[in-house]
């Protein structure tokens, strides 16, 4: 995610000067043959249709831009359900300072900051071992990892040691169900975020827009170059480039889970989330990430 307010102008030049070239020499092919080639110039709404192409990629924008939003919602609650479930190890299960039930805590704690980074890698297709063997021996993470999916088998191998305290007498019934009703808010969220992962918006979203801007910027020219004369090709390249960056905007937002610099930050958010759980223990934490190049990941 880009957190200051002005990019770097070398990254916006990376992504446009391709459309840009590609504009600025179509704009000039049609101002050359119109004063050097008997070529009139027709007469074009350019106004109503570049009116209604504004509001349809509007439209699309403001449905992309809530799909990048939601995601970002569903991690705010996952960290919210992280800090609740910590707090339910250290506080619900007995107290003590050392044994088999000190190490079951540490152990819960470590196994779901292990998930959360594990999510992280498979909402941006990444490869989630290296991760998960960050927080688990290679033996706890042997069941997850032979899962398709691997962060619900943390999850399982979770509720799993949960329901083994219960039966040992360590957690009464109500107790369980308090574990139970915040591992469900887990994979609830969980499920959000693979259901925006895995649906993307609909092909006439996609497809339409692209085909009719690309269509309005080769008739732009051809509607501005009586006005414009050899003004042409830079008023039209600038006037078409705005409608492709409207149409990038909307492509850019699409996926919160990308793994570009428009993402979601999923690997601030996961920090934020190891550092709070692993305070909750008593073990050292690391610090807060920062943006790299005004780019927090």
């Amino acid at each position: 995610m880009i957190v200051t307010a002005t990019p770097r102008y070398a990254r916006i030049l990376n992504d446009v000067w391709k459309p840009l070239l590609a504009l600025f020499v179509w704009d000039v092919i049609v101002t050359v043959a119109y004063f050097y080639l008997p070529f009139r110039a027709p007469s074009l709404p350019l106004t109503l249709f570049g009116t209604a192409l504004a509001l349809f990629l509007g439209f699309r924008d403001n449905s992309a831009y809530q799909r990048w939003w939601e995601g970002r919602v569903l991690w705010g609650g996952m960290i919210n359900a992280s800090r609740s479930f910590a707090r339910e190890v250290v506080t619900l299960l007995p107290y003590t300072r050392d044994g088999e039930l000190y190490d079951l805590k540490r152990t819960l704690v470590l196994r779901h900051i292990a998930y959360v980074h594990v999510l992280r890698c498979q909402l941006r297709r990444l490869d989630p071992k290296p991760e998960i063997l960050r927080f688990l021996s290679p033996e706890e993470a042997a069941g997850p990892l032979g899962r398709r999916n691997v962060a619900n088998g943390i999850v399982d191998g979770t509720a799993g040691r949960i329901a083994k305290a219960r039966a040992q007498g360590h957690l009464d019934t109500i107790l369980h169900a308090r574990f139970e009703s915040t591992m469900t808010d887990i994979l609830n969220l969980q499920g959000g975020m693979e259901r925006l992962k895995n649906t993307p918006l609909p092909n006439q979203y996609r497809f339409f827009p692209s085909l009719f801007t690309r269509i309005f910027c080769i008739l732009l020219p051809i509607g501005l170059v009586e006005t414009l004369g050899w003004a042409t090709p830079f008023g039209s390249t600038v006037a078409g480039l705005m409608f492709l960056a409207v149409l990038q905007i909307g492509d850019d937002l699409t996926d919160p889970f990308a793994n570009t610099v428009h993402d979601v930050p999923l690997d601030a958010m996961c920090r934020t989330i190891e550092i709070d759980l692993l305070e909750a223990i008593g073990d050292p934490a690391p610090e807060p990430l920062q943006p790299d190049r005004d780019v927090l990941w």
